[in-house]
């Protein structure tokens, strides 16, 4: 089968080609923003990308055009195949009918911590000789590549809560009907779909409806809103985390941790990881894990050899002593959570963190408000306003002098690389690609 893909380059999209190309069909893909590391990928597999989406791509003539949730009515490709009646289905329903049908699911859901979580529990399955197929939103090191197809009868997904398709406003991941599901904590986001919390809860409700009765939920105990999902129904077994009569992590020094159930030691591991939240992530993994037969002892030992992922702290380069990270962050909690990790793995080092607002969410100004306080651990904030529909000087003054925005991505850089100094630790926050500033920090640095 031919496919052609539209959205390709999105994380989500860009794993369904890979596993479509491993399943043995002929994939051609377009998209408006091509950049790595998803086109690196996409390349490498020798996948054909087409740059935009002109209606003339239907000359093309592929069995079945996958629509990706980025693409909406008005689009000319897609205008061009609703106009002529040609094929075309979701991307999370191509994949529940031709990957997902006859695995064992193992699927990661929550508003924060998916792609380290599933990465996560990837790699113990791998560990352990499960050879486990996947889908992950970003790149693990371990794996090197955000989607893998294996004769394996188990497949970890991130199961994302945004909406399927222009033409199914479901969550994604009620196609998935995983056997085990991770609920890793749940609050508001996605302002652009939903209109509220309760609305986000209702999608979770309707994923713990699908699950079997022989099932495994992993559900983060400290979440009241993850409480209410599971008492409007609930047919599965729940192992909690994250809370005292559960399972929970108590740091210890130099990245250790230990796992205990009900106060009571169940074993060590180390965690490259920074942060107490990833190694919450660590636990969750460690459990679901274990419904899929690999032992906690196995498990821990797993972790330890964990390399990490792609954007998340990832450190770009060291000039003159600065040292530049990227990492995926883009809402409060998770940029919180983010600058937490980095302040515990540098101490009393100074941190330089450059955020761009550009996730629907943030765009919109939802959580502006959340902004400064999410910000608390950076010594100096430097934020991105490139075309922003809000006043970001504004949401930042609780600040003080500590934060800057700025309009034009050369005046920020050089306002950053003027600013920082031998020691520092430059934090730059993006769901997107962010103009390749981390390069251009570095560049900047090195003059």
């Amino acid at each position: 089968m031919h496919i052609h893909i539209l959205g390709i380059c999105g994380t989500f999209m860009g794993g369904i080609a890979l596993l479509a190309e491993a399943a043995g069909h002929r994939v051609t893909g377009c998209d408006a923003n091509v950049y790595p590391p998803m086109s690196t990928q996409l390349e490498e597999q020798g996948i054909a990308l087409v740059e935009g989406y002109d209606a003339g791509q239907v000359a093309l003539a592929p069995d079945l055009f996958v629509v990706g949730n980025a693409i909406s009515r008005g689009n000319p490709l897609l205008e061009a195949v609703l106009d002529r009646n040609l094929p075309y289905v979701s991307g999370p329903q191509w994949l529940a009918e031709h990957i997902l049908r006859d695995k064992w699911v193992l699927g990661v859901a929550g508003t924060h911590g998916k792609t380290t979580t599933t990465s996560l529990l990837a790699w113990i399955l791998e560990d352990a000789g499960l050879n486990p197929g996947f889908l992950v939103g970003g790149v693990p090191q371990n794996f090197g590549l955000s989607a893998r197809l294996t004769d394996s009868p188990f497949f970890v997904i991130e199961a994302d809560e945004y909406d399927t398709a222009f033409c199914d406003k479901r969550s994604k991941f009620v196609h998935y009907r995983p056997r085990t599901v991770i609920l890793n904590n749940l609050e508001f986001d996605h302002a652009d779909i939903f209109v509220d919390l309760a609305a986000i809860e209702t999608q979770f409700h309707h994923l713990v409806r699908t699950l079997p009765r022989q099932g495994l939920i992993v559900a983060n105990g400290a979440e009241a809103s993850l409480q209410r999902v599971l008492a409007r129904g609930c047919w599965t077994p729940v192992e909690y985390f994250n809370q005292a009569e559960g399972w929970q992590a108590q740091a210890l020094a130099d990245g250790e941790f230990e796992l205990r159930h009900a106060g009571v030691a169940e074993g060590k591991a180390r965690l490259e990881l920074a942060g107490a939240h990833n190694q919450a992530n660590a636990v969750a993994a460690l459990l679901a894990a274990r419904h899929a037969g690999v032992s906690l002892a196995h498990g821990l030992e797993a972790l330890g050899r964990f390399q990490g992922i792609k954007r998340r702290l990832e450190v770009r380069g060291t000039v003159r002593g600065v040292t530049v990270y990227d990492d995926f962050a883009h809402h409060p909690t998770a940029i919180a959570a983010t600058l937490a990790g980095l302040r515990d793995k540098v101490g009393a080092r100074r941190i330089l963190a450059v955020l761009e607002p550009r996730s629907n969410t943030m765009k919109l100004g939802t959580m502006k408000a959340q902004l400064p306080g999410s910000l608390g651990q950076a010594n100096r904030v430097f934020c991105y306003a490139h075309n922003l529909g809000w006043d970001a000087a504004a949401a930042l003054a609780p600040l003080g002098a500590r934060s800057s925005t700025h309009e034009d991505m050369e005046a920020l850089v050089a306002a950053i690389a003027a600013e920082a100094r031998d020691g520092d630790q430059i934090l730059v926050m993006s769901n997107g690609a962010f103009g390749g500033i981390h390069g251009k920090l570095l560049q900047a640095l090195e003059a």
